[in-house]
C-alpha cells in the first residue's frame, strides 16, 4: 500500500481548504491537499455569485446584529463577534493583499452591494462570479509553494485515528491521517499527517434539487462522524429561494443580490406575493422567502414563481450579473426583457462538525473549516454572503493554530498503521444500482426532510433511510471500491443523520421548519 506523509493533510480545495493550506505553507510546513474532482477549481466556492461580506460604517456592531437576527438568536454571540471583527480584516489581508483578488470598484472605491436581511451595503464582489474569481486567485497562489502538493481525483474514504487504525496499545483517540482513494488507479492510499483538516464543503447532493457541485455529498461530515467527532445542528438545512427553473437545465443559482438591487418576486399572475408572508417582502431572510415561495406554489399549483428584474437597468443586468445574464440567454431567456422563472433549491448546511474558535474538533489533531464545520455563527439560518467569510476566517485560524502547536507533534510510525483491508466479491459495480439508490435518497430527503417538515414525514424518512443504509453497507463491503460507491455510502449516511437530527428536534425554527399538522399548509 502506498503511503504519503506530510505535516498537514487538508481534505478539500475550496476557500477554507486553500486558506488553510496557504497559511501553513507560508510557515514552511509540508501540506497535502486532497480533492475528489479532477479539476482542483471545482468546489462550492467556485459557484458563489453574490459576493463576500466586507464592512459598512456601522460595522462590526451592525453586522453582529444582522447575523444574530438572521440566525434567530441561535448563533453563538462570541463566534459571531469573532467573524464580524476578524473576517473583514482577512478579506483585506488575505484575499486582496496576498491573493490579489480584484474586487469591483466604482469611482475608485469598492463597490458595495446589499443582500436580503443586511441592514447596509457591505458586500463586495466580482460581478456575479465572485467565487470563481477567488478560486482562480487561490489556485495561482497554490502553485507558488513547492511545499504544497495537490492530489486531484482523490476521495476521502476514512479518517484514521490512533485508537482504531493502529497496533499501538493504549492508543489515543486522535487523528493520524486518512485513507484516500486514488480514483484513476482504483487504489486506496494511506495519508499520514501530524494534523488533518477537513474542508469538504456541504451536503446538497443528498437532495433532489441543489445548486451544490457533484462533490458536495457529505464525504467529510460522515467520515468525521464515523471517526467519533461531535456534530451539531445538522438538521438546519438552508434552501436558497431562487434557482433557475428550467426543465432541460440543471439547477443554477440566481443570486440573492438581484433582489438586493431591486428584483421582486411575483407569482405567475404578476402579483408581488411575498408581502403576504413577511413585511420585508422580497428582502426577507432566506428561510422566510423560501417558505413564502413554497407556500405560494402550493397555493397556486405552479412549479415556479417569477423574479421580476424590470427595475434593474438592462446595462447593470448585463454587467453586474453577467454570468446569470449569459446563462439565461444561452437557454433562451433574455432577462432584460422577461422575468426569471425560479424555485427553491437545497443550498447550505448551517450545522456540521462542531469546532471551536480555532477550528479544532472533538478529536485530537483533527480540524474542520468551512461549510462542513459548525462554528456557531449561523444559528438557525445563515445570513447571506457570510459563508465565504467564515471559510476564510476559520481557514486562516486553523493554519495559525496548527503552526503554533505542530512542533509538539510527531508522525505516527507507518509500520504501526493498519493497512487498508478490503475483500470484495463483486468486481464491477452496476451503475444502474447506484443511480437508483441515489434517486431514492434524494427523493426521500426532498419530500420528507425538505423545506417544510412534519413529524410523520421525518419518521418515514428515518425508517426508509435506515433500510436503505443497511443494503448499501452490505453492497459496500462486497463490491470493489470506487468513488461512486464511496459517495453513495456517505450520501445515505449523511441523509440519515440529518433526518434523525430533524426528528429529534421538536422546535420549529429557521431552516428547520416543522408543521405538526400535515394538512396545515
Amino acid at each position: 500500500m502506498e503511503t504519503v506523509k506530510s505535516d498537514v493533510l487538508v481534505i478539500g480545495c475550496g476557500l477554507a481548504g486553500c486558506a488553510t493550506a496557504l497559511g501553513l505553507a507560508k510557515s514552511g510546513l509540508g501540506v497535502s491537499v486532497i480533492t475528489p474532482s479532477d479539476d482542483p477549481m471545482e468546489s462550492s466556492t467556485k459557484y458563489a455569485q453574490g459576493g463576500i461580506v466586507y464592512r459598512c460604517d456601522k460595522d462590526p456592531e451592525l453586522l453582529q446584529e444582522d447575523m444574530m437576527k438572521a440566525g434567530l438568536n441561535m448563533s453563538n454571540p462570541e463566534m459571531v463577534r469573532l467573524l464580524a471583527e476578524g473576517g473583514p480584516k482577512e478579506v483585506k489581508d488575505f484575499l486582496m493583499d496576498f491573493a490579489g483578488v480584484g474586487f469591483d470598484k466604482r469611482d475608485g472605491k469598492l463597490d458595495l452591494t446589499k443582500e436580503a436581511a443586511h441592514s447596509c451595503r457591505r458586500i463586495i464582489h466580482v460581478n456575479d462570479r465572485t467565487g470563481k474569481a477567488i478560486t482562480e486567485a487561490l489556485m495561482g497562489k497554490l502553485k507558488e509553494f513547492p511545499n504544497i502538493r495537490v492530489f486531484a481525483g482523490h476521495s476521502l474514504v476514512d479518517i484514521l485515528t490512533e485508537s482504531h487504525h493502529t497496533t499501538i496499545k493504549d492508543a489515543k483517540d486522535s487523528c493520524i491521517g486518512a485513507y484516500i482513494l486514488d480514483k484513476r488507479n482504483g487504489i486506496v492510499k494511506t495519508f499520514i499527517s501530524k494534523k488533518t483538516v477537513i474542508a469538504t464543503g456541504g451536503v446538497g447532493q443528498v437532495f433532489l434539487r441543489t445548486v451544490n457541485p457533484s462533490i458536495s455529498r457529505g464525504d467529510g461530515l460522515f467520515a468525521a462522524f464515523r471517526a467519533g467527532a461531535k456534530l451539531k445542528n445538522i438538521e438546519y438545512i438552508q434552501f436558497h429561494p431562487t434557482s433557475l427553473f428550467h426543465r432541460l437545465v440543471p439547477d443554477f443559482l440566481i443570486s440573492e443580490a438581484i433582489r438586493g438591487e431591486g428584483g421582486i418576486l411575483r407569482n405567475q399572475k404578476g402579483e408581488g406575493f411575498m408581502i403576504r408572508y413577511d413585511e420585508r417582502g422580497s428582502l426577507a431572510p432566506r428561510d422566510v422567502v423560501t417558505r413564502g415561495i413554497f407556500h405560494e406554489m402550493l397555493r397556486t399549483g405552479d412549479q415556479y414563481v417569477l423574479l421580476d428584474v424590470s427595475k434593474i437597468p438592462p446595462e447593470k443586468l448585463k454587467e453586474h450579473f453577467s454570468t446569470i445574464y449569459k446563462k439565461c440567454l444561452d437557454n433562451g431567456l433574455d432577462i432584460t426583457k422577461k422575468s426569471i422563472p425560479v424555485s427553491p433549491t437545497a443550498h447550505y448546511i448551517c450545522g456540521g462538525v462542531d469546532v471551536d474558535d480555532k477550528g479544532r474538533t472533538s478529536i485530537g489533531n483533527l480540524y474542520a473549516a468551512g461549510e462542513v464545520s459548525h462554528t456557531g455563527v449561523h444559528g438557525a439560518n445563515r445570513l447571506a454572503s457570510t459563508s465565504l467569510l467564515e471559510c476564510l476566517l476559520w481557514g486562516t485560524r486553523c493554519a495559525k493554530d496548527i503552526v503554533s502547536v505542530i512542533s509538539e507533534s510527531d508522525f505516527i510510525d507507518p509500520e504501526k498503521v493498519l493497512p487498508w483491508r478490503y475483500t470484495h466479491k463483486i468486481e464491477k459495480v452496476d451503475p444502474a444500482l447506484i443511480q437508483q439508490d441515489w434517486m431514492t435518497i434524494k427523493s426521500i430527503m426532498w419530500n420528507y426532510v425538505g423545506i417544510v417538515r412534519t413529524p410523520k414525514r421525518l419518521e418515514r424518512a428515518v425508517a426508509d433511510l435506515e433500510y436503505l443504509q443497511k443494503r448499501i453497507n452490505e453492497f459496500y463491503k462486497d463490491a470493489k471500491i470506487c468513488d461512486e460507491l464511496v459517495g453513495l455510502r456517505n450520501g445515505v449516511g449523511v441523509a440519515l443523520l440529518i433526518a434523525k437530527a430533524a426528528l429529534a428536534n421538536k422546535e420549529s425554527k429557521g431552516c428547520h421548519y416543522i408543521e405538526n399538522d400535515e394538512h396545515k399548509l
